[in-house]
């Protein structure tokens, strides 16, 4: 049995139309333009403060008001968490594949636990994972290791993530890392430690198994 902790946005989730949304409703209260879905999917995964900053940024409003916009992009967030939001191809298959297997998997994310929790329930996940972490969980966020080995528990563990906080994330834990590449990873592969990678969930029970069973 391995512990399997997963990374949420851009990893099992494609959430970059409704934080794309979010971002634009709060910016709509600046009478300020919207931005594109490129530019505010490039500022996730650092969690919440971070991308209202660089979307304040990308509008030159001060950063005095940055407690407000963190406010009002979460309140947005929160009325349309879910709306746009699909789950990537094949991941529910994968995780029930995984637990079924006698894995245990949790979930480690930057996204604020509420939220999380309402995107988990939401697709009906909540009996896949018997430990959730968000970004407010802890004094921490990733990069820091201290989420990730909150979920790991001491024990033999794999991360799956998307992005460059993802693996920064498991290198820092001391923790093999899978990588996702179809998510929202802006540097190429290559550069990014890792253990493993893939592109279609299909893939990832094999991974497991060559993780948990290593040849001789």
């Amino acid at each position: 049995m391995t512990r399997i902790i997963f990374d949420l946005d851009g990893t099992l989730i494609d959430s970059a139309p409704d934080i794309h949304l979010a971002v634009n409703l709060m910016l709509s209260e600046q009478n300020l333009a919207p931005l594109d879905l490129a530019s505010v999917t490039s500022f996730i995964g650092n969690g919440v403060p971070n991308l209202v900053r660089l979307a304040m940024q990308a509008r030159d409003i001060d950063l005095a008001k940055h407690d407000a916009c963190v406010t009002s992009m979460a309140h947005h967030y929160d009325q349309v968490n879910g709306r746009l939001t699909q789950l990537y191809p094949g991941a529910r298959i994968a995780l029930e594949q995984l637990q079924r297997d006698g894995h245990t998997l949790a979930l480690c994310t930057n996204k604020p636990l509420e939220p999380a929790r309402q995107i988990v329930n939401t697709f009906d996940m909540t009996s896949l994972f018997d430990h959730v972490i968000g970004g407010d969980s802890l004094p921490q966020r990733k990069p820091d290791p201290a989420m990730l080995l909150a979920c790991l528990m001491n024990g033999k563990g794999l991360y799956v993530g998307d992005s460059e906080v993802d693996a920064e994330t498991a290198e820092r834990a001391g923790v093999p890392f899978a990588l996702f590449t179809k998510g929202y990873r802006k540097t190429p592969i290559e550069q990014l430690v890792h253990s493993y990678a893939f592109d279609n969930f299909s893939e990832l029970t094999a991974i497991v198994e060559r993780f948990t069973n290593p040849p001789d």
